[in-house]
Parts: C-alpha cells; sequence; structure tokens
C-alpha cells in the first residue's frame, strides 16, 4: 500500500468534516479508497452520535425565525451540552436551519415519540380502509408504509430536510453532533402562522 498524503487526508476531512486522524485511519482501513473510507466514517460517527446521545443536554439556545414578511413565525429550543457551544456560530446556525425547516414543512411534532396514540390509530384505520380487499399480509406491510409516510409529514425529525432531501433532520443533526461534538437534542418548537 502507497504512503496515504496529507493531501488526500484534506480532501477526505474537507468532505467529511471529520478529524484529521480519523481521515487518515479510514484511509488506511480502505486502502486509499476515498468512498469506502467516507462509509467507514459515516458508520463511526453514527456509533459515536449514539454515545454522545445519551449525555445531558442542559444548556442551548432559543431560536427565532420569521418568513414571508411577517406571516409565518417559528420559536425553537435547542440543547447541547456546555454554554460554549451554545454560543457557538455552528449551533446557532443549526437552530435557525431547524427554524426554517419548520415554517416550510409545518411539522406537528419533534419526533414520533409524541404523536398521540389515538391519531396514530386513526391514521391505520384510514389507511387499512384504503387498501380493503388485498390479502391481510399484504394489508399489514401496506398500512405500516403509510403510517411511515405520515410520521416523515408530521415529525420534525424525520422530514426530509429542506435544504438537502437526501437527509433526514435527524442526519442533518447527526452530523452536526458529529462536527460540534455534543449531544444536540430539539426540545420542542411552536409555529405560528396568520390565519391558522
Amino acid at each position: 500500500m502507497a504512503e496515504i498524503s496529507a493531501l488526500v487526508v484534506n480532501g477526505l476531512r474537507a468532505k467529511t468534516g471529520a478529524g484529521l486522524m480519523d481521515c487518515k485511519r479510514a484511509l488506511v482501513e480502505s486502502n486509499g479508497d476515498e468512498n469506502q473510507a467516507i462509509e467507514i466514517l459515516r458508520k463511526k460517527g453514527i456509533a459515536t452520535a449514539v454515545k454522545k446521545g445519551d449525555r445531558a443536554a442542559n444548556e442551548g439556545t432559543v431560536a427565532s425565525y420569521i418568513h414571508l414578511g411577517g406571516k409565518v413565525g417559528v420559536l425553537i429550543e435547542v440543547n447541547c451540552e456546555t454554554d460554549f457551544v451554545a454560543k457557538n456560530d455552528q449551533f446557532l446556525a443549526l437552530a435557525k436551519d431547524l427554524c426554517m425547516q419548520i415554517a416550510a414543512a409545518t411539522p406537528l411534532y419533534v419526533a414520533r415519540e409524541q404523536v398521540p396514540a389515538e391519531l396514530i390509530e386513526k391514521e391505520k384505520e384510514i389507511a387499512a380502509a384504503q387498501v380493503a380487499g388485498k390479502p391481510p399480509q399484504a394489508i399489514e406491510k401496506i398500512v405500516q408504509g403509510k403510517i411511515d409516510k405520515f410520521y416523515g409529514t408530521v415529525c420534525l425529525m424525520e422530514q426530509p430536510f429542506v435544504r438537502d432531501q437526501n437527509k433526514t433532520v435527524k442526519d442533518y443533526i447527526t452530523e452536526n453532533i458529529l462536527r460540534i461534538g455534543e449531544n444536540i437534542v430539539v426540545r420542542r418548537f411552536t409555529r405560528y402562522a396568520i390565519g391558522d
């Protein structure tokens, strides 16, 4: 295996936002294959983000956003672990992006755990009625698919991120957990709209 140059390591770091040593290790492990190195870093990053998810996030910010000439407004509480990060430009930009997401995509809940059970049951009944007459095992799969799609509409964390439709809001937050190095939690939000 040829020596991994600093230029290649820096190129991978620029693409992924991972640390230099992590990039170098991933490139060594992948024998210099950048795509495989990116996959290694992503797997490692998800594991790291899960570990950070257990840490208390008691600092943070309340961010706001006004859209459409004052016709839509959003307030959001986003928490992190330290007040140092709460004042960090990357963290504040994340909070602003989440406000814009809420203004544009109108979620009702932060995560699927917050959706009331009676609403889920009602959605299941509607979905089952739409596919009546199909085999029972097919109905079950179709209903579950429709419920997952419903969550993707009403839950902020499961919505496609407005700035990059190839990832969810949860993916975007996970990327920021890795970049910033602290647990980040969306506690709550409120969306106001004229006429609602």
